[in-house]
Order: C-alpha cells, then structure tokens, then sequence
C-alpha cells in the first residue's frame, strides 16, 4: 500500500515558529500587521517589530505542532 506524504498547514507555518528547544512563538497581532511597507520604517522600530510571545498552552501548542507535523 502507497504512503501519502502530509502537507503542512501553511497559515500556521506563516503565524507560528519553533525554536530549537520545541517552544512555540507567535508575533503580537499588532505587530504582525506592521510588517508592511517595511523599507519607510526606521531601524528601531523594525527591531520593536520582532518582540515574539512564547506559546503555554499544552493544548494550543500540541494542535500547533500537529499542522506543523513536528
């Protein structure tokens, strides 16, 4: 019998990210609606930008993981 390879949920690729010990981050919602246009912005408020908020929840970051097929 042929295995199918799974596809990664690509809106939770772009929202969330992992680190290297398996913690889950997420940017803010503002922040990650003033990605835009970044080239106007200047450097301090590119690197404001970048604050990330690390993941709890036992149950959000096991579905997370699942989209991701960590």
């Amino acid at each position: 019998m042929k295995k199918f390879k799974l596809k990664t949920h690509k809106s939770t690729v772009k929202r969330f990210k992992l680190s290297g010990s398996g913690k889950v981050y997420r940017l803010e919602q503002q922040k990650r609606n003033n990605a835009h246009l970044r080239s106007k912005k200047t450097r301090r408020q590119k690197v404001l930008l970048q604050d990330r908020l690390v993941i709890t929840s036992k149950g959000n970051i096991k579905k997370i993981k699942r989209l991701l097929h960590v």
